[in-house]
């Protein structure tokens, strides 16, 4: 029979961890809580944090709220979400992660101290990821933010540039877009980068790798949503393409197994271990039923 593992590295980092236990903290209290967007991008948390009393809002039903708690994910959110909680008399519970709010300071830092108007404040992120929304907020709306090192090559290089990343983001694509800038800015221009990824999460691409890598079968549990997810799992089927993103025990193909002496079990940073769990036992019960 063949070998399933679950990887180690896999599953929450600690800005989710940090919010999860936020919330079930203040659900353990009574009463009602609200919470500004999905808590994390995996719909089978989201529904385990349902069931235990947590409501989901979008920012529409937010804008209309009075007197309320709301809790506020991992993703941040820009200034004027708190002002409107102020106006609203609304108890916010903050659970944005720490490497994100430290990042919301310095770009706010930049834009508010610039003497020169002309400079641009540029982030490397995902257009309309909640993370991304709260950072260009602390510019007023103003930050450039580009997806890719081919939407480098639009920016008006003959303008100073400040670059910052979304958290989540990966370091080799950054690094592309930090060294093609340097080489095609004017000289009368000045660069600088800031490295804003977060280390726990650019750490799990070699370890997802290696971890892909020595499975003969991948299956990488993750939200449909979820971008970070998206990410390492491109970065599974660049070693093993034998790699297959699921959400749910339904989703496995048994007709996989078989062919598979080794079977590996990785996710997201917004994978929950249950899931992952769920996900090997299912595998388990498949491989020793008779059809297998």
């Amino acid at each position: 029979m063949a070998k399933v593992e679950i990887d180690e590295g896999s599953g929450f980092c600690f800005g989710v961890v940090n919010a999860i236990s936020k919330a079930e903290e203040e659900l353990a209290k009574g009463g009602t809580l609200y919470c500004l967007g999905d808590i994390v991008h995996n719909s089978r948390e989201v529904e385990r944090l349902k069931a235990m009393g947590l409501v989901t809002i979008n920012h529409d039903e937010f804008n209309r709220l009075h007197d309320a708690k709301v809790l506020l994910r991992a993703h941040g959110e820009p200034p004027e979400t708190y002002e409107t909680a102020r106006r609203n008399h609304i108890e916010i519970i903050d659970a944005t992660c720490p490497v994100v709010l430290r990042l919301q300071k310095r770009i706010k830092q930049e834009y508010t101290r610039q003497d020169d108007e002309d400079t641009q404040i540029v982030i490397y992120g995902k257009n309309g990821h909640a993370e991304v929304l709260g950072l260009v907020g602390q510019t007023e709306g103003k930050a450039i933010v580009i997806e890719k090192l081919d939407e480098a090559r639009s920016l008006d290089l003959t303008r100073s540039i400040r670059l910052y990343s979304q958290t989540t983001k990966s370091l080799d694509e950054f690094r592309r877009i930090v060294e093609y800038i340097q080489e095609h800015i004017s000289p009368q221009a000045t660069f600088e980068y800031y490295d804003t990824i977060c280390r726990q999460v650019a750490n799990r691409i070699p370890n997802i790798r290696k971890f892909a890598a020595s499975h003969d079968l991948i299956f990488f549990v993750s939200g449909k949503k979820s971008s970070n997810g998206k990410m390492l799992f491109s970065e599974c089927q660049k070693v093993n393409p034998n790699s297959h993103l699921i959400d749910s025990p339904e989703e496995i193909d048994s007709s996989l197994l078989a062919k598979a002496s080794s079977i590996g079990i990785c996710g997201a940073t917004s994978t929950p271990k249950w899931l992952m769990e769920q996900i090997s036992s299912a595998i388990q019960e498949k491989l020793q039923s008779p059809a297998n």
